[in-house]
């Protein structure tokens, strides 16, 4: 028989996480449309200057800061019907330069909750959801949301700490990033070792495209290229470091991906493997972050790999002996923990 206090506290916890789920839209059009940007720094501003800054409809802006002030995202001041984004919040949800940025998640919100129905009949049926099946707003909310961490991190810790690494791509390395997506990672690399050269390879055309934009913005073109190829048959070799960065966990058959990978690799080359810092144990991610990843798991990670037929499914929480085990198999035996963060776990690779 239920305890009334304990289904009185579980219904307000569900109810606010309807709340959010509302809510979310909302942040999601926030970022879209410019409207954080728009207030960032800016002061205390009314609804009219809110629009004129955005190019907006007032009435719709109106309507968005109340649902904003709601949520306490932003401040409102009834005395001169002002509204405020405190420095500290526009730090998380306006400048995309900061590694506190989480916009990119809220715009994936789009695609994920268009594909309610594909997911649903693969849940029926065993089958799988592709990456190109959620539509083009989840490649490029997932490339935000991930890009600011890899800005902060990846040069800066996570390459420094593998064995060997950072000294080759001073000399000047050969690096494959495998399912590089819009290339964020790779153009941050070769910006920091300019004696290295780069190659990005993914399955998704339009990110490809946009990697390929990014490099020439950069004024990479000369020693980056992207790269239309699979993880299991991506193309060169004699690789000093191969990258699969939050993705490895994507792939139906992670052991050809690795397989194809120890082939590529020059003698005493490396394999940085990026992945999210979640437990195998499901009692253990009672956190906002495990949920966050366990939930993306179940309708992405997982979905995505299903749809690739391959022996392997792990979703994005198989824990480290899982994917040591694979690598093992394929002649990749040496695998360290390299850094640890709260999202993050980052192993380092080798024969």
């Amino acid at each position: 028989m239920s305890d009334e206090n304990h289904v009185i506290e579980f219904l307000e916890r569900v109810v606010a996480d309807n709340a959010a789920a509302f809510a979310g839209l909302s942040t999601s059009l926030g970022v879209r449309l410019g409207l954080y940007e728009a207030m960032s720094g800016a002061g205390a501003l009314t609804s009219i200057e809110v629009a004129e800054r955005a190019g907006l409809v007032e009435r719709y802006t109106r309507e968005w800061l109340a649902a904003q002030v709601a949520s306490a995202y932003v401040l409102h001041d009834p005395a001169t019907n002002t509204y405020l984004l405190p420095d500290d919040h526009a730090a998380v949800l306006a400048d995309s330069s900061l590694p506190t940025y989480v916009g990119g998640g809220f715009t994936m919100l789009k695609s994920l909750y268009g594909a309610e129905d594909a997911l649903a009949s693969a849940y029926r049926s065993g089958g799988g959801v592709s990456w190109q099946d959620y539509g083009p707003e989840l490649s490029e909310g997932v490339a935000a949301f991930f890009k600011p961490g890899y800005e902060a991190a990846l040069v800066q810790e996570w390459l420094p700490a593998m064995d060997g690494v950072e000294t080759k791509l001073r000399q000047g390395a050969s690096v494959a990033d495998v399912g590089c997506g819009f290339g964020h990672s790779t153009v941050l690399m070769a910006k920091a070792f300019p004696e290295s050269r780069f190659h990005g390879f993914d399955t998704h055309s339009p990110s490809i495209e946009a990697a390929r934009k990014l490099a020439e913005e950069a004024g990479l073109g000369d020693r980056v290229t992207f790269e239309i190829a699979s993880a299991h048959d991506f193309p060169g070799g004699a690789y000093d470091l191969v990258t699969f960065f939050d993705c490895l966990h994507d792939l139906g058959d992670p052991g050809a991906a690795l397989r194809r990978t120890e082939r590529a690799l020059a003698d005493d080359g490396s394999c940085l493997v990026v992945e999210p810092n979640v437990s195998a144990e499901p009692g253990e991610n009672i956190h906002p972050i495990g949920r966050s990843f366990a939930s993306t798991s179940a309708v992405l990670c997982l979905p995505a790999a299903m749809a690739q037929g391959g022996p392997h499914a792990l979703g994005n929480h198989p824990g480290q002996d899982a994917l040591k085990e694979i690598a093992a198999e394929v002649g990749l035996s040496r695998w360290t923990l390299a850094v640890e963060t709260l999202t993050n776990r980052i192993y380092d690779v080798k024969r």
